[in-house]
């Protein structure tokens, strides 16, 4: 495995799925304590949904680069 890119290990289906549901739940949360009270009522601006979109975007990141470590970090073939 240590010959794989960071990139064919983001995309793997061991770190892809896991990474995609971390950004959903942990993004969905910090929408809604950033952006509770303009959701409902319809009113985000473009700056507020680009904030959003970066808002799924962080976890989504932090979360594939850490199974992405994690997963070389346990590659015997590593060392």
């Amino acid at each position: 495995m240590s010959k794989d890119s960071f990139f064919s290990l983001a995309l793997s289906r061991q770190v892809l799925p896991r990474a995609i549901r971390v950004s959903l739940i942990v993004g969905t949360i910090l929408a809604l304590i950033n952006h509770g009270d303009k959701i409902p009522a319809m009113s985000l601006s473009g700056q507020d949904m680009l904030k959003v979109f970066l808002t799924y975007l962080v976890p989504y990141g932090v979360s594939t680069w850490s199974a992405v470590g994690a997963l070389r970090s346990n590659d015997p073939e590593s060392t």
